[in-house]
């Protein structure tokens, strides 16, 4: 790869953090922040597996990427159950509207 192709997908991850971190700051759905975090997290593997590809004798980029999504996938399968308990008890997926002292009937 050349240096431009380095810089067209250097500035493609942080199009994508910055989307995910948008995502995150603007929803109110608790699903749709997790799908944030879940795109940030997709945009430092692409920078790390970019980072890897200027220097192809190691694998560090690749096994960090891994650890990465090895994380994300347990990240999300956390976070989407207690998504569905809270969803089961309070009634609702809005993170502003969950209160440990308010009780639902």
């Amino acid at each position: 790869m050349t240096m431009p192709e380095y810089t067209i997908l250097f500035t493609l991850g942080a199009f994508l953090f910055s989307a995910g971190l948008f995502i995150v700051f603007t929803k109110r759905n608790a699903i749709m922040i997790l799908l944030g975090i879940e795109l940030m997290l997709n945009a430092a593997n692409l920078n790390l597996i970019v980072f890897n590809r200027q220097n192809p004798t190691s694998f560090e980029g690749q096994f960090f990427a891994l650890f990465v999504i090895l994380v994300a996938v347990c990240e999300a399968t956390v976070g989407i159950a207690i998504i569905l308990k809270a969803y089961h008890y309070f009634h609702t997926a809005v993170p502003d509207q969950i209160s440990d002292l308010k009780e639902k009937n």
